[in-house]
């Protein structure tokens, strides 16, 4: 017993070395076909050509009992299978029981034939768990350790049976089953758990997407408005290129290709037909088309030789939800497409759906007349946006009817933008647009905001430049109550201090407020200098800050309705 259990220590100890090599592969970019499943050719031959280097290298750790070894080879046959399939778990068992084979001793045929066995198990667990939709498993530490350890009971079996004579098999099974059985499954267990570690570290990285929208929001922000023709749209597929580092990418109106850049620009032309089913099929049904080139394979409509290899089609939607083309993403066949890129994809597909109905509303109904209200316009926040669309992401999924109500939020917010019949509004009107936003950002920040609304009835008929309120409220959430630890308060309150005058304040507990040179930012200026050109110089916007207590902007307005 206490030989056994010194066997089971110095393999433990080989094995930490067998460990650490795979960690440090891990963090190159060798490792991240393996966090996916393994079904293109090229992905199973490197899956093949680690596996094969572990079962090996398993050998080389071994340490010698009788005349046979005691080793960690089945941890590189059994994830070989598992992650492989059976035609890469017997490909691998194969190599590694060859080069045990060449080794010799009692029990080479033996550990030859087990090693190509082992591998077999791990590619049965893996076809079976693939065919019961159940691909989640293959990735789990406790299915790798008990494929290991069966793995394990199956070599001993076959050790048994084929090693002769039967009692130096049944001394040899006796001295080294145990060792073996505790390390290889430990072993399978802690490989996967360095695979699932890095799988994980990929996916996080999808929140990453962020930064990288914003900049490219930034930088496309107002360019289709101009027009959802050709010329802009190779401007905004440029800038989604540069930024997000993809293969390609490409733009459609819903039957040509409007723009595109990257590898395959020689034979993917702007101005000719769409030739990709899977962007007919996109447009057909409404749906965001993922082809990845391994589960669902993708090959180029117009040139067998192309270099592409995976794509994602993602609609543009105009009004009614109706679409009106789409914008795709490239990658090549020697790059995996990465989860960051398709997250960031569908994000862009909002924006640039909101830019194309923002610009078709402008051209088509001509309401937003003055420069003013359309720099306001520009300055709709893309964050809002993005913020919005991962609020109701996360919604969606636990509250379902509070998702629904936030939509038609959401639409409210857009319309009041894009649909103002004039340029001078009620504030009853301009209330409904401020609560739209405001249902969104109380989602977002879930008890960490409060807002309280006090505006007497009877105030609510007073007329006022259009966008004057919610700009404010927005800065008070952006660079108020949003920058606080603790909660946040923002209270927007109308008063007639004396008859004819309207007192309507923006105020939050922040008290962050700091007055800039040359002005208090693009948007508070704009509405002060709206609120003078229409009522007078004695009318605008006033600011007091108190630093850490509160921030109460005041629009001072004139109360008459016209009549």
């Amino acid at each position: 017993m206490n030989e056994q259990l010194g066997l089971i220590l110095l393999l433990l100890q080989q094995m930490c070395v067998y460990l650490v090599i795979a960690y440090l592969l891990s963090k190159t970019p060798l490792f991240i076909p393996l966090t996916q499943v393994t079904i293109r050719l090229p992905h199973k031959l490197l899956c093949y050509a680690i596996f094969s280097v572990f079962c090996i290298l398993g050998t080389y750790f071994s340490l010698p009992v009788d005349d046979s070894y005691a080793n960690t080879r089945a941890i590189g046959a059994v994830l070989g299978g598992l992650l492989g399939g059976p035609s890469v778990g017997f490909a691998v068992g194969l190599t590694g029981g060859f080069h045990r084979y060449s080794l010799g001793g009692v029990t080479a045929l033996a550990c030859m034939v087990s090693t190509v066995t082992e591998g077999l198990i791990g590619g049965a667990i893996h076809r079976y768990l693939i065919r019961r939709g159940r691909v989640l498993e293959l990735f789990s530490p406790v299915s790798a350790g008990l494929t290991a350890f069966a793995a394990e009971i199956a070599q001993m079996t076959i050790l048994l049976a084929m090693v002769k004579p039967a009692d130096v098999a049944i001394r040899l099974v006796s001295d080294i089953a145990l060792p073996m059985v505790i390390t290889n499954t430990l072993g399978a267990a802690m490989f996967m758990r360095i695979l699932l570690d890095r799988r994980a570290l990929l996916e996080k990285y999808s929140i990453a997407f962020s930064a990288q929208a914003l900049k490219i929001a930034a930088r496309a922000e107002g360019v289709l408005r101009q027009g959802f023709d050709q010329e802009n749209s190779m401007r905004v597929a440029r800038i989604i290129y540069e930024e997000t580092g993809v293969g390609a990418v490409a733009i459609t109106d819903r039957e040509k290709l409007l723009a595109f850049i990257g590898i395959g620009s020689d034979h993917h032309l702007p101005g000719t037909p769409i030739t990709s089913p899977h962007t007919h099929t996109a447009i057909a049904t409404n749906q965001v088309f993922y082809a990845d080139g391994n589960e669902i394979p993708y090959r180029c409509s117009i040139t067998p030789n192309c270099k592409l290899g995976s794509s994602l089609v993602i609609p543009l939607r105009g009004e009614e939800g109706r679409v009106i083309g789409t914008v795709k993403l490239y990658e090549p066949k020697s790059k995996i497409f990465a989860s960051i890129n398709r997250t960031l994809g569908e994000g862009i597909a909002q924006l640039l759906s909101n830019q194309i109905l923002a610009g078709k509303f402008e051209q088509q109904k001509q309401l937003l007349a003055q420069s003013e209200i359309k720099l306001l316009h520009a300055q709709v926040n893309p964050h809002f946006l993005f913020n919005a669309l991962n609020t109701l992401s996360a919604v969606i999924r636990r509250d379902p009817e509070r998702a629904r109500e936030l939509v038609k939020y959401l639409s409210t917010f857009f319309r009041k933008n894009l649909k103002r019949p004039s340029d001078e509004v009620t504030l009853q009107d301009e209330l409904e647009h401020v609560n739209a936003y405001l249902q969104i950002e109380l989602t977002r920040f879930a008890g960490r905001l409060s807002v309280t609304i006090d505006v007497p009835e009877a105030l609510q008929g007073v007329h006022l430049p259009a966008f004057s309120l919610q700009p404010i409220v927005e800065n008070a959430i952006k660079h108020g109550t949003s920058q606080m630890f603790g909660p946040g308060e923002v209270h927007i309150h109308a008063t007639e201090p004396q008859p004819g005058e309207l007192a309507l304040s923006v105020e939050d507990n922040a008290g962050l407020f700091e007055r800039k040179a040359g002005g208090d930012g693009l948007g508070m200026g704009l509405v002060d200098r709206r609120i003078k050109a229409r009522f007078g110089e004695t009318y605008g916007v006033s600011v007091e800050c108190e630093a850490g207590r509160y921030t109460r902007i005041t629009l001072h307005l004139p109360s008459q309705s016209p009549t």
